[in-house]
Protein backbone atom coordinates (compact mmCIF):
# COMPACT_ATOMS: atom_id res chain seq x y z
CA UNK A 1 0.00 0.00 0.00
CA UNK A 2 1.71 3.26 -1.19
CA UNK A 3 1.59 6.01 1.67
CA UNK A 4 -0.60 9.19 1.03
CA UNK A 5 1.03 12.23 0.42
CA UNK A 6 0.94 14.62 3.03
CA UNK A 7 0.39 18.52 2.49
CA UNK A 8 2.45 19.83 4.49
CA UNK A 9 1.58 23.51 3.47
CA UNK A 10 -1.84 22.76 4.62
CA UNK A 11 -0.74 21.24 7.75
CA UNK A 12 1.34 24.21 8.44
CA UNK A 13 -1.89 26.51 8.30
CA UNK A 14 -4.16 23.97 10.66
CA UNK A 15 -1.40 23.68 13.69
CA UNK A 16 -3.33 25.10 16.31
CA UNK A 17 -0.81 27.46 17.83
CA UNK A 18 0.33 30.56 15.86
CA UNK A 19 3.77 29.79 14.15
CA UNK A 20 5.91 31.87 11.77
CA UNK A 21 8.47 30.36 9.33
CA UNK A 22 11.45 33.31 8.76
CA UNK A 23 14.63 33.21 7.10
CA UNK A 24 18.07 33.22 8.87
CA UNK A 25 18.38 37.19 7.82
CA UNK A 26 14.38 37.23 9.88
CA UNK A 27 12.65 37.57 6.94
CA UNK A 28 8.96 36.38 6.63
CA UNK A 29 8.21 33.61 4.63
CA UNK A 30 4.88 32.94 5.56
CA UNK A 31 2.51 32.84 8.90
CA UNK A 32 -0.25 30.11 9.54
CA UNK A 33 -3.95 31.21 10.20
CA UNK A 34 -3.88 30.52 14.19
CA UNK A 35 -0.86 33.57 14.00
CA UNK A 36 -3.20 36.05 11.72
CA UNK A 37 -5.93 35.19 14.30
CA UNK A 38 -4.27 36.09 17.70
CA UNK A 39 -2.47 39.04 15.79
CA UNK A 40 -5.43 40.72 14.32
CA UNK A 41 -3.56 40.91 10.87
CA UNK A 42 -4.59 40.34 7.61
CA UNK A 43 -2.70 37.65 5.46
CA UNK A 44 -1.10 41.31 3.15
CA UNK A 45 -0.04 42.65 6.33
CA UNK A 46 2.23 39.85 7.20
CA UNK A 47 3.53 39.11 3.71
CA UNK A 48 6.12 37.15 2.75
CA UNK A 49 10.04 39.03 2.50
CA UNK A 50 9.36 41.51 5.20
CA UNK A 51 11.95 41.80 8.16
CA UNK A 52 9.94 40.84 11.37
CA UNK A 53 12.12 43.79 13.03
CA UNK A 54 10.04 46.62 11.04
CA UNK A 55 6.97 45.14 13.11
CA UNK A 56 5.69 48.63 14.96
CA UNK A 57 8.33 50.76 13.01
CA UNK A 58 5.58 52.73 12.82
CA UNK A 59 4.98 53.38 16.12
CA UNK A 60 8.25 52.68 18.01
CA UNK A 61 6.92 54.04 21.47
CA UNK A 62 3.67 51.34 21.48
CA UNK A 63 4.74 48.85 24.27
CA UNK A 64 5.09 46.26 20.84
CA UNK A 65 8.24 47.54 19.74
CA UNK A 66 10.07 46.46 22.92
CA UNK A 67 8.67 43.07 22.22
CA UNK A 68 9.81 42.96 18.92
CA UNK A 69 13.00 44.10 19.89
CA UNK A 70 13.43 41.25 22.40
CA UNK A 71 12.48 38.79 19.47
CA UNK A 72 14.99 39.65 16.97
CA UNK A 73 17.55 39.54 19.79
CA UNK A 74 16.29 35.85 20.57
CA UNK A 75 15.84 35.05 16.93
CA UNK A 76 19.77 36.01 16.48
CA UNK A 77 20.56 34.04 19.04
CA UNK A 78 19.23 30.95 17.95
CA UNK A 79 20.91 31.68 14.33
CA UNK A 80 24.59 31.96 15.91
CA UNK A 81 24.18 29.08 18.29
CA UNK A 82 21.62 27.16 16.29
CA UNK A 83 19.91 26.29 20.28
CA UNK A 84 16.51 26.33 21.03
CA UNK A 85 15.49 29.12 22.75
CA UNK A 86 12.30 30.45 24.86
CA UNK A 87 11.10 33.57 26.14
CA UNK A 88 8.21 35.30 28.01
CA UNK A 89 6.85 38.22 26.99
CA UNK A 90 4.55 41.05 28.27
CA UNK A 91 2.10 43.09 25.76
CA UNK A 92 -0.27 45.74 26.77
CA UNK A 93 -2.59 46.07 23.55
CA UNK A 94 -5.68 48.11 23.01
CA UNK A 95 -8.99 46.36 24.20
CA UNK A 96 -11.42 45.88 21.27
CA UNK A 97 -14.13 45.42 23.75
CA UNK A 98 -12.87 49.28 25.50
CA UNK A 99 -11.46 51.68 22.51
CA UNK A 100 -8.83 53.61 24.03
CA UNK A 101 -8.11 51.38 26.82
CA UNK A 102 -5.39 48.87 27.13
CA UNK A 103 -4.84 45.25 28.52
CA UNK A 104 -2.07 43.24 29.79
CA UNK A 105 -1.60 40.11 27.77
CA UNK A 106 1.50 37.27 28.07
CA UNK A 107 3.02 35.28 25.22
CA UNK A 108 4.84 32.24 25.62
CA UNK A 109 7.33 32.26 22.71
CA UNK A 110 9.49 29.48 21.25
CA UNK A 111 12.27 30.41 18.77
CA UNK A 112 13.32 27.12 17.25
CA UNK A 113 16.34 26.43 14.51
CA UNK A 114 15.62 23.97 10.98
CA UNK A 115 19.07 22.41 10.08
CA UNK A 116 19.24 22.17 6.01
CA UNK A 117 21.42 19.35 4.73
CA UNK A 118 24.51 21.60 5.61
CA UNK A 119 24.35 21.18 9.19
CA UNK A 120 23.61 25.19 9.02
CA UNK A 121 20.54 26.94 10.80
CA UNK A 122 18.49 26.99 7.09
CA UNK A 123 15.12 28.62 8.91
CA UNK A 124 13.91 29.74 11.69
CA UNK A 125 10.20 28.41 13.41
CA UNK A 126 8.75 31.54 16.03
CA UNK A 127 5.96 30.10 18.25
CA UNK A 128 3.85 32.43 20.06
CA UNK A 129 0.98 30.81 22.29
CA UNK A 130 -1.17 33.62 24.26
CA UNK A 131 -0.40 32.32 28.31
CA UNK A 132 -2.51 35.36 29.49
CA UNK A 133 -4.95 33.13 31.69
CA UNK A 134 -2.58 30.70 32.61
CA UNK A 135 -0.41 33.92 34.30
CA UNK A 136 -3.55 35.58 36.11
CA UNK A 137 -4.01 31.87 37.32
CA UNK A 138 -0.31 31.84 38.74
CA UNK A 139 -0.44 35.37 40.05
CA UNK A 140 -3.76 34.00 42.00
CA UNK A 141 -1.85 30.88 43.07
CA UNK A 142 1.09 32.68 44.42
CA UNK A 143 -0.84 35.39 46.11
CA UNK A 144 -2.59 32.29 48.03
CA UNK A 145 0.79 30.57 48.60
CA UNK A 146 2.23 33.52 50.12
CA UNK A 147 -0.36 34.72 52.45
CA UNK A 148 -0.30 31.12 53.95
CA UNK A 149 3.53 31.38 54.57
CA UNK A 150 4.05 32.58 58.05
CA UNK A 151 5.94 35.79 58.55
CA UNK A 152 9.57 35.52 58.86
CA UNK A 153 10.52 35.99 62.79
CA UNK A 154 13.02 35.38 65.13
CA UNK A 155 12.50 31.92 66.61
CA UNK A 156 11.73 32.89 70.59
CA UNK A 157 14.86 34.98 71.24
CA UNK A 158 17.29 33.58 68.63
CA UNK A 159 17.01 34.82 64.96
CA UNK A 160 16.15 33.32 62.46
CA UNK A 161 15.10 34.28 58.44
CA UNK A 162 13.23 32.29 55.82
CA UNK A 163 13.08 33.12 51.96
CA UNK A 164 10.79 31.53 49.43
CA UNK A 165 11.42 32.28 45.26
CA UNK A 166 8.79 31.04 42.58
CA UNK A 167 10.40 29.12 40.06
CA UNK A 168 10.61 31.79 37.15
CA UNK A 169 10.17 30.29 33.81
CA UNK A 170 7.19 27.87 34.94
CA UNK A 171 3.85 29.20 34.79
CA UNK A 172 2.83 27.53 37.61
CA UNK A 173 3.77 27.89 41.09
CA UNK A 174 4.91 24.78 42.91
CA UNK A 175 3.91 23.46 46.35
CA UNK A 176 7.39 24.63 48.67
CA UNK A 177 6.53 25.63 52.58
CA UNK A 178 8.59 26.88 55.11
CA UNK A 179 7.40 27.07 58.83
CA UNK A 180 8.86 28.04 62.41
CA UNK A 181 7.20 27.17 65.52
CA UNK A 182 8.08 28.23 68.99
CA UNK A 183 7.91 25.47 71.66
CA UNK A 184 7.42 25.49 75.66
CA UNK A 185 10.73 26.24 77.24
CA UNK A 186 14.00 27.64 75.45
CA UNK A 187 13.04 24.97 72.11
CA UNK A 188 11.79 25.78 68.81
CA UNK A 189 10.85 23.63 65.89
CA UNK A 190 11.81 24.63 62.28
CA UNK A 191 10.28 22.70 58.86
CA UNK A 192 9.99 22.73 54.72
CA UNK A 193 8.17 20.88 52.83
CA UNK A 194 7.74 20.12 49.26
CA UNK A 195 4.51 19.13 47.27
CA UNK A 196 4.35 17.13 44.71
CA UNK A 197 1.78 19.37 41.53
CA UNK A 198 1.31 23.04 40.79
CA UNK A 199 -0.73 26.04 40.92
CA UNK A 200 -3.48 26.28 43.32
CA UNK A 201 -4.07 22.86 44.18
CA UNK A 202 -0.96 22.84 45.54
CA UNK A 203 -0.94 25.68 46.89
CA UNK A 204 -4.17 24.27 48.79
CA UNK A 205 -2.45 21.35 49.86
CA UNK A 206 0.65 22.90 50.78
CA UNK A 207 -1.36 25.32 53.31
CA UNK A 208 -3.07 22.08 55.10
CA UNK A 209 0.02 20.23 54.99
CA UNK A 210 2.26 23.31 56.48
CA UNK A 211 -0.88 23.80 59.36
CA UNK A 212 -1.01 20.45 60.43
CA UNK A 213 2.47 20.14 60.61
CA UNK A 214 2.60 22.98 62.92
CA UNK A 215 0.00 21.92 65.32
CA UNK A 216 1.86 18.18 65.30
CA UNK A 217 4.84 19.99 66.00
CA UNK A 218 3.40 21.50 69.57
CA UNK A 219 1.49 18.13 70.24
CA UNK A 220 4.19 15.64 69.80
CA UNK A 221 7.32 14.86 71.74
CA UNK A 222 9.68 14.86 68.70
CA UNK A 223 9.71 15.43 65.16
CA UNK A 224 9.80 11.94 64.08
CA UNK A 225 6.39 11.64 65.99
CA UNK A 226 5.15 15.01 64.07
CA UNK A 227 5.88 13.54 60.66
CA UNK A 228 4.23 10.47 61.33
CA UNK A 229 1.31 12.15 62.10
CA UNK A 230 1.50 14.35 59.08
CA UNK A 231 1.86 11.08 57.30
CA UNK A 232 -1.39 10.10 58.91
CA UNK A 233 -3.29 13.38 58.06
CA UNK A 234 -1.52 13.59 54.41
CA UNK A 235 -3.50 10.14 53.42
CA UNK A 236 -6.51 11.98 53.82
CA UNK A 237 -6.09 14.90 51.79
CA UNK A 238 -5.94 14.20 47.71
CA UNK A 239 -2.85 15.64 46.15
CA UNK A 240 -0.52 15.44 49.22
CA UNK A 241 1.01 11.94 48.15
CA UNK A 242 4.63 11.90 47.61
CA UNK A 243 5.12 15.29 49.14
CA UNK A 244 8.47 15.27 51.28
CA UNK A 245 9.39 17.46 54.68
CA UNK A 246 12.13 17.77 56.88
CA UNK A 247 11.91 19.20 60.41
CA UNK A 248 14.41 19.92 63.12
CA UNK A 249 13.48 20.44 66.71
CA UNK A 250 16.29 22.62 68.77
CA UNK A 251 16.57 22.41 72.33
CA UNK A 252 18.92 25.49 73.68
CA UNK A 253 18.80 24.10 77.40
CA UNK A 254 20.62 20.99 76.39
CA UNK A 255 22.26 22.35 72.90
CA UNK A 256 20.76 19.39 70.95
CA UNK A 257 18.91 19.50 67.50
CA UNK A 258 16.77 16.47 66.70
CA UNK A 259 15.31 16.10 63.64
CA UNK A 260 13.61 13.75 60.95
CA UNK A 261 12.94 13.61 57.10
CA UNK A 262 10.89 12.36 54.65
CA UNK A 263 12.26 12.34 51.44
CA UNK A 264 13.74 15.40 51.84
CA UNK A 265 17.24 16.64 51.48
CA UNK A 266 19.14 16.98 54.15
CA UNK A 267 19.38 20.11 56.80
CA UNK A 268 22.14 21.59 57.20
CA UNK A 269 24.22 22.30 60.12
CA UNK A 270 27.12 25.23 60.06
CA UNK A 271 29.91 24.91 62.78
CA UNK A 272 31.81 28.26 63.78
CA UNK A 273 34.91 26.66 62.35
CA UNK A 274 32.87 26.90 58.81
CA UNK A 275 32.60 23.05 58.13
CA UNK A 276 29.33 21.88 56.91
CA UNK A 277 27.45 18.79 58.82
CA UNK A 278 24.59 17.35 56.86
CA UNK A 279 21.62 15.94 58.50
CA UNK A 280 21.09 12.60 57.07
CA UNK A 281 20.64 10.04 59.85
CA UNK A 282 17.08 10.04 59.79
CA UNK A 283 15.69 9.58 56.11
CA UNK A 284 12.60 8.11 55.52
CA UNK A 285 10.37 7.71 52.35
CA UNK A 286 7.96 10.88 51.35
CA UNK A 287 4.25 10.94 52.70
CA UNK A 288 2.13 8.30 51.84
CA UNK A 289 4.92 6.66 49.66
CA UNK A 290 4.60 3.49 51.96
CA UNK A 291 1.54 1.26 51.41
CA UNK A 292 1.09 0.94 55.19
CA UNK A 293 1.69 3.71 58.09
CA UNK A 294 5.16 2.60 60.02
CA UNK A 295 7.41 5.02 62.61
CA UNK A 296 9.88 7.59 61.23
CA UNK A 297 13.20 7.66 62.41
CA UNK A 298 15.21 10.74 64.07
CA UNK A 299 18.54 11.51 65.20
CA UNK A 300 20.01 13.95 67.72
CA UNK A 301 22.77 15.74 67.35
CA UNK A 302 24.89 18.45 69.40
CA UNK A 303 25.38 22.40 68.58
CA UNK A 304 27.40 24.93 69.73
CA UNK A 305 26.61 28.87 70.27
CA UNK A 306 26.92 30.57 67.40
CA UNK A 307 25.99 27.93 64.73
CA UNK A 308 24.05 27.99 62.22
CA UNK A 309 20.89 25.43 60.98
CA UNK A 310 19.54 25.48 57.92
CA UNK A 311 16.48 23.37 55.73
CA UNK A 312 15.73 24.31 52.13
CA UNK A 313 13.94 23.06 49.59
CA UNK A 314 15.67 20.79 46.44
CA UNK A 315 14.83 23.97 44.38
CA UNK A 316 17.91 26.21 45.67
CA UNK A 317 20.55 22.99 45.39
CA UNK A 318 19.43 20.48 42.35
CA UNK A 319 19.93 21.64 38.58
CA UNK A 320 19.06 19.57 35.40
CA UNK A 321 22.46 17.08 34.47
CA UNK A 322 24.12 17.44 37.52
CA UNK A 323 24.57 14.86 40.63
CA UNK A 324 22.77 16.10 43.75
CA UNK A 325 26.00 16.07 45.44
CA UNK A 326 27.29 18.45 43.24
CA UNK A 327 24.55 20.93 44.75
CA UNK A 328 25.30 20.20 48.69
CA UNK A 329 29.06 20.87 47.99
CA UNK A 330 28.15 23.98 46.43
CA UNK A 331 25.89 24.75 49.61
CA UNK A 332 28.40 23.72 51.88
CA UNK A 333 30.83 26.02 50.25
CA UNK A 334 28.47 29.25 50.03
CA UNK A 335 27.57 28.26 53.92
CA UNK A 336 31.06 28.18 55.01
CA UNK A 337 32.25 31.93 53.06
CA UNK A 338 29.42 33.67 54.56
CA UNK A 339 29.35 32.35 58.63
CA UNK A 340 29.49 35.28 59.90
CA UNK A 341 26.92 36.65 58.67
CA UNK A 342 23.63 37.74 60.40
CA UNK A 343 20.21 35.21 59.16
CA UNK A 344 18.80 37.88 57.12
CA UNK A 345 22.00 38.80 55.54
CA UNK A 346 23.57 34.96 55.19
CA UNK A 347 20.07 34.25 53.45
CA UNK A 348 20.35 36.91 50.52
CA UNK A 349 23.74 35.86 50.37
CA UNK A 350 22.70 32.09 49.73
CA UNK A 351 20.28 32.90 47.33
CA UNK A 352 22.56 35.27 45.20
CA UNK A 353 24.74 32.36 45.31
CA UNK A 354 23.12 29.81 43.99
CA UNK A 355 20.03 30.20 42.25
CA UNK A 356 21.10 30.77 38.58
CA UNK A 357 20.86 34.29 37.56
CA UNK A 358 18.06 33.72 35.10
CA UNK A 359 16.34 31.80 38.16
CA UNK A 360 15.20 28.04 38.33
CA UNK A 361 12.66 26.28 36.98
CA UNK A 362 12.04 24.82 40.44
CA UNK A 363 10.68 27.01 43.44
CA UNK A 364 12.97 27.23 46.09
CA UNK A 365 12.16 27.73 50.29
CA UNK A 366 14.32 28.18 53.39
CA UNK A 367 14.53 28.91 57.01
CA UNK A 368 17.81 29.83 58.45
CA UNK A 369 18.47 29.90 62.50
CA UNK A 370 21.48 31.25 64.33
CA UNK A 371 21.77 29.00 67.23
Amino acid sequence: MTEPEIDYKAVFQALPGAVVLLTPQLLYIDVNEEFLRQMGRTREQAAGGRYIGDDFAHSPSDPGAAVVRNIVASLRRVVETGERETMMQRYDREDPERPGMRREQYWSMINTPVFGPDGRVALLMHRVEDVTELIRAREVALSLQEAMLPTPRCLGSHPSAARYRPAVDTLDVCGDWYDLVDLDGDRGAVAVGDVVGHGLPAAQVMGQLRSALSAASRTTDGPARALEVLGLYARSVEGAENTTAATAFIDWNTHTITYSSAGHPPPALLHKDGTVEFLDRATDPPLGARPEHAPRPQATVPFTEGSVLMLYTDGLIERRHEDIDTGLARLARSLAHHRAADPETLADALLADLLPPGGVTDDTAMVIVRL
